[in-house]
């Protein structure tokens, strides 16, 4: 028998929709969820705010990957670090996950009980196209949202598999052990889209034979279109749709001559992991964390403490960095409010799903393949308005 099989009906003694498992805490800019249960294990929530208003939105579902009661079963991670405001990534993190459900009962009956990398792509089509008709509505009150982005990574652990999908670059890393030395190695798992990287530039430049200046080197920054340094992403019309590039747009965002082709991409990269025994952990993370953190160090950490509070102490170890590297104590960091806060370290946030061979092997031998259960919905915390509301827009600093 497998020891990890991701897509399955565990009993409902050990998976209740409660208040317990689904609400984390809030100290200062601070939240987290120092535990809790998935269908493969356990998993660690953080998010630590820097800008005024939070751009990092993220979730963790598990439980039904569509929205047919019988499955297949498995856990979804999002995260969805925006910038130039939250209104993208809030709108992610209410409709990719849903999109992501509907499309596979659409794709699979539910018989098959499994996922695809074209379900995932076919959700991410569907969100940045919503995305894009919310601009279109609000481009005459709110013109500024066409310059309102998001980076989105996303891991779907079903049926033994590991789908990992990004657009931007957040990282997902996992912590596989070496059994003939003990070691838990750290290996990327996503492909990132940023300009500092010589693969994105090329990329650019082979998409766009007849623009020198599809990346420009700015302030020492590689920068698409001398803009902003990733290179796909939700949102973002106003490198994408030529209509949205104009007047009343702020000056900074107008490209100096109209383009014919969308500049940045919304199609992620995505791959699929077969899952083995020897998979400890995935940490997912936004940018934020990866500034501070080398991906062994952030392995390291996670492997040598334990599970609860996994994901707090990721975001403590990149603070203290970013302190550090300011030449101040951590503890003077932790008294700057939001909005200042940006000025030392980005938005961050750590989802840490680890992946338990033996809970879910228990709960394939004891019965639970015949019981219902209930799903799971987390969401990072922070200051929020309400879901049907758009934050104010004022000017939005580009990644």
């Amino acid at each position: 028998m497998s020891l990890l099989r991701a897509c399955f009906r565990p009993s409902s003694d050990h998976y209740g929709h409660s208040t317990p498992e689904t609400s984390g805490r809030q100290d200062g800019l601070l939240w987290y969820k120092d535990h809790g249960q998935h269908v493969n294990g356990e998993f660690s929530m953080a998010v630590v705010q820097a800008n005024n208003l939070l751009e990092d939105q993220s979730q963790l579902e598990s439980g039904s990957l569509s929205s047919h009661d019988s499955g297949p079963f498995g856990t979804f991670v999002g995260v969805y670090d925006g910038h130039g405001g939250p209104e993208t990534s809030r709108y992610v993190n209410d409709h990719l996950f849903q999109h992501l459900k509907s499309k596979y009962l659409l794709r699979f009956t539910s018989e098959q009980q499994s996922m695809s990398a074209d379900v995932i792509r076919k959700a991410f089509q569907a969100t940045e196209e919503g995305f894009l008709s919310v601009v279109t509505r609000q481009w005459p009150m709110k013109p500024q949202i066409a310059a309102v982005g998001s980076c989105c990574l996303v891991g779907v652990v079903c049926n033994e598999n590991l789908y990992i999908a990004n657009l931007g670059d957040s990282r997902a890393v996992l912590g596989r052990a070496v059994k003939a030395t003990g070691e838990v190695l750290s290996i990327q798992l996503s492909a990132e889209h940023n300009a500092c990287y010589e693969s994105v530039r090329q990329e650019l430049f082979s998409m766009h034979p007849d623009d020198s200046n599809i990346v420009v080197l700015k302030h020492n920054v590689w920068r698409v279109k001398g803009l902003i340094q990733i290179s796909r992403s939700i949102g973002d019309v106003y490198l994408k749709k030529a209509e949205f590039n104009r007047e009343p747009l702020y000056a900074k965002f107008r490209l100096r001559e109209p383009f014919k082709r969308p500049i940045l991409s919304a199609d992620p990269s995505i791959s699929i992991h077969k899952l083995l025994p020897v998979d400890q952990f995935v940490i997912f993370a936004s940018d934020g964390l990866w500034e501070h953190l080398s991906n062994q160090e952030a392995v390291d950490i996670v492997q040598n403490h334990p599970r609860s509070g996994s994901a707090k102490r990721l975001v403590k170890a990149a603070l203290q960095e970013a302190a550090k590297k300011r030449e101040m104590r951590y503890s003077d960091l932790k008294k700057i409010d939001r909005g200042v806060r940006r000025h030392f370290h980005d938005d961050i946030t750590v989802i840490v799903l680890f992946l338990d061979s033996n809970l879910v092997s228990r709960a394939a031998t004891n019965g639970g393949l015949g019981n219902k259960i209930s799903n799971i919905s987390v969401r990072g915390g922070g200051i929020s308005l309400p879901s049907n509301t758009l934050a104010p827009c004022t000017a939005p600093s580009a990644t």
